[in-house]
């Protein structure tokens, strides 16, 4: 028995007459018949009833109709999803975000992508350090990183999207905010908010190396894990904080954000996944995320 006995018992079953079916076939008759013959003696019970006019069901044949629908539907879903999964339109995907894409850009991006590859169910985890990111690339927790790039990695796929500008967020009611524009020399003395160093976070060492550049020995009065929690502290006064200019999309009452004066206040966001990961989904997802920088 072949799927070819299941389609053929469907379209007698379903015309009731072998000539119709087989015409529905594109075959001759002779050979439709002999097929069905096949399918009972195969069976060993009798699935039609043939008269000159008409064919009609057996009690068997009505069982056997329900189940041979049934089959040929899930052959034929399992083509179609496996179409799908191989032109990247299904599956699962977490996405993993640093905390400035987490509000910038996550809103924007997730409606981009649910629109364009409606059949992926997508997952977000915000607020994540670049080394939290990696990790979590290579245990398989998340399956793409919008983060700050690590140090060359050969276990990673890394695609730079853009350089971000860095401000400087600061109380409404510090001295700093009655400026325009700020140089890195103007935070000299001044209380530092900083990405936790312990956490190895790369804002970290990207602020401190600004800062020592410019000769600038810093002062550090709180390491936070979360963006959000740095710009909060700035808000309640604790101190300032050099934050991609992306962070500015989270606006809080009692912070101001001013545009830093140096050549080098950039800092680069990119997507990453595994090296060893092809999946057309994960690379469609990786190609709509590049499209949209």
């Amino acid at each position: 028995m072949d799927l070819r006995h299941l389609r053929y018992f469907v379209a007698v079953a379903e015309e009731r007459h072998f000539g119709r079916a087989a015409e529905r076939l594109h075959m001759a008759q002779p050979p439709l018949s002999q097929q069905i013959r096949q399918l009972e003696a195969e069976l060993g019970v009798e699935l039609l009833r043939r008269t000159t006019r008409r064919v009609d069901l057996t009690e068997a044949g009505r069982a056997y109709l329900a189940r041979a629908r049934a089959i040929l539907g899930d052959v034929d879903e399992a083509g179609h999803h496996a179409r799908r999964v191989a032109a990247g339109t299904v599956g699962h995907l977490a996405i993993g975000c640093v905390g400035s894409a987490t509000y910038s850009l996550l809103p924007t991006l997730s409606r981009r992508l649910s629109e364009a590859l409606p059949g992926v169910d997508f997952s977000f985890r915000g607020e994540m350090l670049a080394p939290d990111q990696v990790e979590a690339l290579r245990t398989g927790a998340i399956d793409v990183a919008l983060l700050r790039p690590p140090s060359a990695d050969p276990s990673l796929t890394v695609h730079a999207l853009r350089r971000d500008r860095l401000v400087v967020a600061v109380p409404v009611d510090h001295p700093l905010a009655r400026r325009k524009r700020l140089r890195v020399a103007d935070l000299a003395g001044t209380d530092l908010i900083v990405h936790s160093a312990d956490r190895r976070s790369v804002m970290y060492d990207v602020v401190m190396a600004l800062l020592r550049g410019a000769g600038v020995e810093p002062h550090v009065r709180h390491e936070v894990g979360e963006t959000s929690t740095l710009v909060t502290l700035v808000a309640g006064g604790l101190g300032v904080a050099v934050v991609p200019e992306p962070v500015t999309a989270l606006a809080l009452d009692g912070v101001a954000y001013l545009p830093l004066a140096a050549a080098d206040a950039r800092v680069e966001l990119a997507v990453a996944h595994r090296a060893d990961r092809a999946e057309p989904h994960l690379e469609r997802t990786v190609g709509i995320i590049r499209a949209a920088f």
